[in-house]
């Protein structure tokens, strides 16, 4: 029977402070990969994050890193390789709803930064990983994308489901740059996931028993549900899958 073994790969899981982001990489990190683990802020609380990845035996660095500004970027890039050598695993997990507006509000600022934070940011991390991860003959890049991008969305986040659309797209994108030189590129597209900033944020304890009731399941979305997901997409196992949306939502939707 074959095992998920990620030894000897490097990894880096953007926006990985908490939520689906901090899963994902400790479940990389579990399975054998060096991960690196980026946001923006909070330096304090990101090497918590990390030291508690190191403590459950994993190999763990930390790096604050802003994936909408290039410098930073490069600063990710340039520490992951000191530190682990190469990147052959990419997770483009940052991004986030910031507030609900409805399109009748139309706010140019906010669309700006919903565009920068989800789809820019993915784009740029991308572009700068590319030359690297492109050198073995084997590497993942695995994106987030959302439910959202094939359904809409709730109410008032039409901006945040344009740009997962538009890392879905991205994603099928990427595949014809890189493929041919070993790495597949897919996205997952959660769909309720609880536990997580963004529902506890935007979201009414009201519709979160509303959801629960339509999902086949019977349960709503955990980030480990991602995570196991990611860890598939990144190994051996999920070698032939590539330039797919994997749908990770309990039946609530399905294209």
């Amino acid at each position: 029977m074959k095992q998920i073994s990620l030894h000897g790969k490097v990894a880096i899981v953007t926006g990985s402070i908490q939520g689906i982001g901090f899963l994902t990489a400790k479940t990389l990190a579990e399975a054998g990969a060096s991960v690196v683990i980026n946001n923006h802020r909070d330096p304090e609380t990101l090497e918590k994050r990390a030291e508690e990845i190191r403590k459950a035996g994993g190999k763990c660095k930390a790096v604050v890193a802003d994936c909408t500004n290039r410098d930073d970027i490069q600063k990710l890039v340039d520490t992951t390789l000191e530190w682990g050598g190469s990147i052959d695993i990419l997770v483009n997990n940052a991004g986030g709803l910031i507030k609900r507006v409805p399109v009748a509000e139309f706010d140019e600022d906010h669309f700006d930064a919903i565009m920068s934070v989800n789809l820019k940011s993915a784009f740029m991390v991308t572009s700068a990983v590319i030359p690297h991860i492109t050198k073995n003959g084997w590497g993942r890049i695995i994106n987030l994308s959302s439910q959202a991008a094939h359904d809409g969305g709730g109410p008032g986040a039409a901006a945040y489901a344009a740009s997962k659309g538009g890392i879905w797209t991205f994603t099928k994108g990427v595949i014809k740059e890189v493929s041919s030189k070993g790495v597949t590129v897919n996205a997952v597209s959660p769909g309720f996931i609880a536990g997580t900033d963004f529902h506890n944020t935007f979201t009414s304890k009201e519709v979160h028993e509303k959801v629960k009731g339509m999902i086949p399941l019977g349960r709503l979305g955990a980030p480990e549900d991602i995570a196991n997901v990611i860890l598939f997409l990144a190994s051996d196992l999920g070698g032939y899958v590539n330039g797919q949306s994997i749908q990770v939502n309990g039946g609530l939707y399905m294209p």
